[in-house]
């Protein structure tokens, strides 16, 4: 979706068709890069330091530029509640299901259905339906993407408590694209993620306390982990995929999600040196197909 500004603006619109990649690069590598660094604090304690820091690194920019205020307090409660679906729900209950026994391959595979679930429910929400393709494009980027998980042979048994809360991180996620498109109200970037992780560090933190020892080894692998989250994760990723949420089609924003299981793989094999298995390859290529579809019937 072009405005008349970008018309007039290449940077402006080369920015804006940059943004998505960029957005898919940063968030797929937050996998890694949380994985090195929970060798050294626990899951609860480590989205709460990340939140706090991400939060503090957000509060120079607001005495350097000309901020944008939500003008209404609807306006500050959807921030507020886009904020904790996110931060809290779906992050929150990701890590919490991970550490109550589910392994990293059976999460990817419920949270690769969210762009289904948009797709399924974005018309109630827009009014808008996707070209009769677009539902073939879904699956074959599901299929791709859980053709990538299955290389990896990282999928297994998992508690029912487990699978509860990565459902109810699916719900996060997905409520929360579903709610930025409905309300359509633009948010400053800066005061946007302020508000989100404010609200994230004052929920995670007693959870935190309640539930971990809240020990931190400051080894070199968690500090370059959580400059990585807090810096291209939290403030860039995050902002790019409500940004983009706030200018054009959700199922076509959440389609990029399939994406995320092979360049995770891939950025994993290029830090962590682990393998990337040739059925990992096919199915990067065919979640590329499906996303390529679902723009093209959403566009």
């Amino acid at each position: 979706m072009q405005t008349a500004t970008e018309t007039h603006n290449p940077a402006h619109a080369a920015f804006w068709q940059a943004a998505p990649f960029v957005f898919l690069v940063f968030w797929s590598g937050g996998y890694t890069f949380a994985k090195l660094g929970l060798a050294h604090i626990e899951p609860m304690t480590m989205l709460t330091l990340r939140y706090g820091l991400a939060a503090a690194a957000l509060l120079p920019f607001l005495l350097r530029r000309a901020t944008v205020w939500p003008a209404s307090s609807r306006h500050w409660r959807a921030i507020a509640l886009t904020g904790f679906l996110i931060q809290c729900v779906y992050f929150g209950l990701a890590y919490l299901a991970m550490k109550r026994g589910m392994n990293a391959g059976t999460t990817a595979i419920i949270m690769s259905l969210q762009p289904v679930l948009v797709a399924a429910l974005a018309p109630l929400v827009t009014g808008k339906r996707g070209g009769r393709f677009l539902w073939p494009g879904l699956i074959l980027g599901f299929l791709g993407a859980l053709l990538v998980i299955l290389s990896g042979k990282s999928l297994g048994p998992s508690p029912w408590i487990a699978v509860l809360l990565a459902l109810g991180a699916l719900a996060g996620i997905t409520l929360a694209t579903l709610f930025e498109k409905w309300h359509g109200m633009k948010t400053d970037p800066v005061v946007g993620g302020l508000i989100q992780y404010v609200i994230g560090f004052a929920v995670l933190l007693p959870v935190a306390a309640m539930t971990e020892s809240m020990v931190i080894d400051w080894h070199p692998e968690l500090i370059i982990a959580l400059a990585y989250l807090v810096i291209a994760n939290s403030i860039i990723s995050i902002g790019l995929y409500i940004a983009l949420l706030q200018r054009g089609d959700a199922t076509r924003i959440s389609a990029l999600l399939y994406l995320v299981p092979p360049l995770a793989m891939l950025i994993a094999w290029a830090i962590l040196g682990e393998q990337v298995a040739p059925l990992a390859v096919a199915g990067f290529a065919l979640s590329a197909i499906g996303v390529y579809i679902v723009n093209r019937q959403t566009g």
